[in-house]
């Protein structure tokens, strides 16, 4: 599952026909009044500005201010944007309109083992949590769809009656669909308000998570995840992520500052084991990473550079166990092209690099691979007899 924010969550129930407040996101309060110029609703209205950051008890933290006018905004902005939390910088804000309401609600949508659920209740907020045995539910099963008459029912079940129970089975309409496709794994709104003014449904919060590995169904998924790292993402990440979103296979990368043994690992399972034999034997790992599911050439050596880049390392581990349907030698001439390229960059000096690996054109491979040491590279080559537990030895010098 992979989180968004608030701000792109919001674009989402736009598009599926859900009313939300007026907002934007800045990383920077001089945007203010450029903004500002462009969008009339920030002179009409009181404003709250909340840290846009995958944090829980914002308002707890001091992250929310609410009533705001432009110049309280501008204040709340300056105040935010210093604030670290837990090693977190805050890096955006999210400003918002306040919508005038006398009572909140709750509804979400989430993945379950024979659909999706719907959950509502005629309360909301900090309510929800201790009330959960109030929140009533209904199930959609696998490749069905909500009916009209389902959320009516789920409507007065919660103890809404009459056009407002109407209006909340039109919204969890729209949420389900909204949910069912954009490849949902839970959508929760929290509060959902009606305003004062227009008696319109407003969702005024979310917690929002998605299939991250379906961006290549959805053209229009503009946004990045939120980081689950208690940080953004770095540069070198993000540039890996938009290449696994597009690509057969998978790529993947994760920076851990301070270590000196780079894992270049094939799939997830070898990810792990090799992250944790290293760890068992004293060293320290500088990243996660993996490359799986016969990725392109290509993907393999724009993942390889970055993980040449990680600062301080002194080992590079490559390879895994013995591939299924993964094409050695193709893998390994993206990850042979990415050496090549580090290396004449002044990226690996000093490292030495250990390559363990079998699978489909396992010989002609490794033959390449081993063919680097005759251009001045410091490696090690190895095939599926020698058991990986012994790679990570040797790398580690026990």
């Amino acid at each position: 599952m992979a989180k968004l924010l608030e701000g792109p969550a919001m674009g989402l129930f736009q598009k599926w026909g859900m009313r939300t407040p007026h907002h934007l996101v800045i990383s920077g309060v001089e945007q203010l009044e450029t903004l500002a110029a462009a969008n009339p609703w920030m002179k009409d209205c009181k404003m709250v500005a909340k840290a846009h950051e995958a944090l829980g008890g914002r308002f707890k933290l001091g992250l929310v201010k609410v009533g705001l006018d432009l110049e309280g905004v501008k204040k709340a902005t300056k105040e935010i944007l210093v604030r670290e939390v837990e090693g977190m910088k805050i890096n955006q804000v999210i400003v918002a309109e306040m919508i005038d309401h006398d009572e909140e609600y709750y509804l979400a949508v989430k993945s379950v083992r024979d659909g999706a659920e719907i959950l509502m209740a005629k309360f909301g907020g900090i309510e929800v949590e201790s009330n959960w045995d109030k929140v009533v539910r209904t199930t959609v099963p696998v490749g069905e769809k909500s009916s009209n008459k389902q959320l009516i029912e789920l409507a007065e079940k919660a103890g809404f009656s009459g056009p407002l129970a109407e209006k909340m089975a039109a919204f969890a309409h729209s949420l389900f669909d909204c949910y069912d496709n954009e490849d949902g794994q839970y959508i929760e709104i929290n509060p959902l308000v009606a305003d004062k003014k227009t008696k319109e449904l407003v969702a005024l919060d979310a917690v929002t998570l998605l299939d991250g590995d379906a961006r290549f169904r959805h053209a229009d998924w503009n946004f990045t995840f939120a980081s689950e790292f208690g940080r953004a993402y770095t540069e070198s990440e993000r540039q890996i992520m938009e290449i696994d979103s597009r690509v057969k296979g998978s790529v993947k990368l994760i920076e851990i500052p301070g270590g000196e043994v780079a894992l270049l690992p094939a799939g997830g399972g070898a990810s792990v084991f090799y992250s944790d034999a290293v760890i068992r034997l004293g060293g320290s790992i500088a990243n996660y990473s993996e490359y799986s599911g016969d990725p392109p050439g290509w993907a393999v050596e724009a993942l390889t550079e970055k993980v040449c880049g990680l600062p301080g390392i002194k080992n590079i581990i490559v390879g895994g166990a013995i591939a299924n349907f993964t094409d050695v030698k193709v893998t390994f001439q993206g990850i042979i092209a990415g050496f090549r390229k580090a290396k004449a960059e002044g990226k690996l000096n000093g490292v030495k690099i250990w390559v363990r690996r079998g699978g489909p054109n396992e010989a002609i491979g490794l033959a390449a691979m081993r063919e680097l040491k005759n251009e001045g590279f410091d490696i090690e080559v190895f095939d599926r007899y020698t058991p990986l537990t012994d790679i990570v030895n040797m790398a580690l010098g026990k």
